[in-house]
């Protein structure tokens, strides 16, 4: 998280509170608030497009004393400052609309008055940073702040419509190999097969393997118990390898989430929730959950477990019309006679090369260290909580959480007294002992603070945008006392505003996107869109221009052009048709 001397930062507390799970058998139970219940069981967001100005290396503004006029001309030069931030905001000069409010603000907290001492000083207090919170929340939203982790490419996005040569010794390796190693699905090679062998053997396709085979150590375990209890085959761990790398913010080209690579309607269907909080196929046991119950309804569609491999590629519908068209109930014949996606074909035999190198990893030259299985602490704090207080209270890094929690789309969990929340293996106690001192209704608001060398009530105070009576106060602080490195403070922030209005994004269409594509990239429902744009079809074409709402942010237009340089990944298909 963002320390020190960011000195607008804790307007986001609450804002960033607005905005899965890991392998763990353990039963969660429900805590009260504020007590909870333990059961033994990368990088830091953008702040975004509004700059923040680092306070300690800026000149300390005070009022001589001294000053005539004393609290009119106080209240003179707030609004002044404040009333020179608007206009900045609304120019669009966000760096100087920063300078100014943090102006502002500094004035009313330096001038040596008590803002609660006034009604009129007061007021203005609470006028002031409420409007800076909306401005900040729609200058935060319009950037990267507030959007949601970020997602990673899907591995099967890397090879899935490419083709390699063929190299019979490799085959004939292959071929002796796969007699000596066990297995609960069949092991076909053939030079479909031995094709992405050889592809996995040359420096990209290796540092694929490679990536997931380490991190299959962190969902192994997990992964295996959930096939077990769903009676499905053990082997069909290798889909997620060759799906997502077990990368859980895998997203790919076709808007497809999560290790096991759901798109948002199939997810629906088998009970993975989606909304502005939480993503449930980017949980990676609810998601193996979902995909062995439906890897078991597609064998049992087919009674063939390469039939229903490719129809959780393309869709029931697509490997039923196949069999249909040539009346062969066998993947082989079907791919001989492309009735299949040309990606679909490509799948099974990418899955069983998969199969191959990771059940004899040393016989294709191959040696990882697999990552160590994720342990961690299970609770259910019942209600919201932003997640940089539970990261202080328990004194980790706020992207170790978000990592053991990847369905959370936000800085906070959501409303739901169910929810279930990771933490650190051993630090729930922790958590319990520490979360007790602050009110459960100021969970997505308040925040902690462990002090340093050098940290003075008003230096806090500003960090937070509160007054260094209310930390004084809220820690039972005589308000000359001095502080001591390393004690934790509770910081009471002010109260949020109210959300803003949703921000409307033009989104020109590239060749490949799909509406359900475009809807996951920006958080929305494909029938929303549809609405928005007055179409009487999910079809869209190169070229068009989409108008699309967002969640959060000043209403503002902007057209987004899809890149290689684009910060978000392309949602574009490539003929992967999920069904």
């Amino acid at each position: 998280m963002i320390r020190s001397s960011l000195g607008a930062v804790a307007c986001f507390a609450w804002l960033l509170a607005l905005a899965g799970c890991e392998d763990a058998a353990k039963r969660p139970v429900q805590a009260h608030a504020p007590a909870l219940a333990q059961v033994p069981a990368p990088a830091t967001p953008d702040i975004g497009a509004l700059p923040l100005r680092n306070l300690a290396s800026q000149p300390v503004l005070s009022l001589q004393s001294p000053v005539p006029g004393g609290i009119d001309y106080l209240i003179e030069k707030v609004k002044e400052k404040f009333s020179s931030g608007e206009a900045n905001y609304q120019a669009g000069h966000l760096e100087a609309a920063r300078r100014d409010f943090d102006d502002a603000v500094d004035w009313m907290l330096e001038s040596g008055y008590d803002p609660n001492s006034d009604p009129r000083l007061s007021e203005l207090f609470h006028q002031v940073t409420d409007t800076i919170y909306t401005y900040e929340l729609q200058a935060f939203r319009a950037g990267d702040g507030f959007s949601e982790a970020p997602a990673v490419p899907a591995a099967i996005d890397e090879v899935a419509e490419m083709t390699f040569p063929v190299d019979p010794k490799l085959r004939e390796r292959a071929e002796v190999a796969a007699k000596s190693i066990s297995h609960d699905l069949p092991l076909t090679v053939n030079d479909t097969v031995v094709s992405y062998l050889n592809f996995f053997q040359t420096p990209r396709g290796r540092a694929i393997v490679e990536n997931g085979l380490r991190r299959s150590g962190r969902y192994q375990r997990m992964i295996s118990r959930v096939l077990s209890e769903e009676g499905v085959p053990q082997d069909l761990i290798y889909l997620a390898q060759a799906e997502s790398a077990f990368q859980p913010l895998a997203l790919s080209r076709a808007g497809a989430r999560g290790i096991w690579q759901f798109v948002q309607w199939r997810g629906n269907e088998y009970g993975l929730k989606r909304s502005w909080w939480v993503d449930e196929r980017l949980d990676p046991e609810k998601a193996t959950r979902a995909a062995a119950q439906h890897l078991r309804d597609l064998y049992g569609l087919f009674g063939d477990w390469y039939l229903a491999i490719a129809a959780y590629n393309c869709g029931p519908g697509n490997v039923q019309k196949g069999v249909e068209r040539t009346g062969y109930a066998d993947f082989w014949e079907l791919y001989k006679r492309n009735v299949l996606p040309r990606e679909t074909k490509n799948y099974v035999p990418i899955i069983l090369a998969l199969t191959l190198i990771a059940k004899d990893a040393a016989h294709y030259g191959i040696a990882v260290d697999p990552d160590p299985p994720v342990e961690s602490d299970v609770i259910k704090p019942g209600r919201a909580i932003d997640l940089r207080l539970v990261a202080e209270s328990i004194d980790v890094d706020v992207a170790l959480l978000r990592a053991l929690n990847p369905s959370l789309l936000r800085m906070a969990t959501p409303e739901d007294p169910n929810f279930v929340l990771y933490l650190p293996n051993g630090t729930s106690e922790k958590f319990s002992a520490e979360i007790a001192d602050i009110p459960a209704d100021k969970w997505v608001s308040w925040r902690r603070h462990r002090v340093e060398s050098g940290d003075t009530l008003t230096s806090i105070a500003k960090k937070y945008r509160v007054t260094p009576v209310a930390i004084a106060d809220a820690n039972e602080l005589d308000r000359a006392e001095a502080l001591t490195p390393g004690e934790k403070l509770i910081i009471p922030a002010t109260r949020p505003p109210e959300e803003a209005k949703s921000r409307l994004v033009r989104y020109r269409v590239r060749k490949g996107d799909t509406i359900a594509g475009i809807a996951d990239q920006f958080s929305v429902t494909s029938e929303q869109i549809r609405k928005w744009n007055g179409l009487k079809s999910a079809k869209v074409s190169r070229g068009m221009v989409l108008r699309i709402y967002t969640v959060g942010g000043a209403q503002e237009t902007r057209t987004v052009h899809s890149s290689a340089k684009s910060k978000k990944p392309s949602t574009r298909t490539s003929g992967k048709t999920r069904q």
